[in-house]
């Protein structure tokens, strides 16, 4: 899935890279548990608090890869729901104020989960659902923000 975004490249990375501007953006981050530096950095591992619900559980994230501005690939933690995000940014052609973000997230076509399994059309819908409600928060937040 993808959106433009009217805020610049820069503007956009840092909201997605920005651990203090995370937490105000993509509501269901609480705050960060763990102290990272120079984030974000292919190969750290970042955990969060973060409200599933009614529930709060810890959410891991291992970055995988990060160009600077461009693409960041994560594999992301929740329980037994793994998924791969990648997030890739691209000025629109002929205005360099917007912004394509495109968020891509993979998972396992089924999720064990208590007493049962999530199957593939269940995981399809919550990882639509993550994707749409993850770029259009990131958008109204780029588009409010200095």
């Amino acid at each position: 899935m993808s959106t433009t975004v009217s805020a610049t490249r820069h503007r956009v990375w840092r909201a997605l890279t920005d651990p203090a501007e995370l937490i105000r953006w993509d509501e269901p981050l609480v705050d960060l548990l763990d102290a990272v530096d120079d984030y974000p950095r292919a190969g750290q591992q970042v955990r969060w608090r973060y409200r599933l619900g009614t529930t709060t559980v810890v959410l891991r994230n291992e970055l995988l890869e990060v160009v600077p501005g461009e693409r960041i690939r994560l594999e992301t933690a929740m329980g037994l729901f793994r998924f791969d995000e990648t997030y890739t940014l691209d000025t629109e052609v002929g205005d360099s104020d917007r912004t394509r973000v495109r968020h891509k997230l993979v998972s396992q076509n089924s999720v064990p989960v208590v007493g049962g399994l999530l199957d593939r059309f269940a995981v399809r819908r919550l990882a639509s659902e993550i994707v749409d409600t993850k770029l259009r928060s990131l958008q109204k937040w780029c588009e409010n923000q200095d």
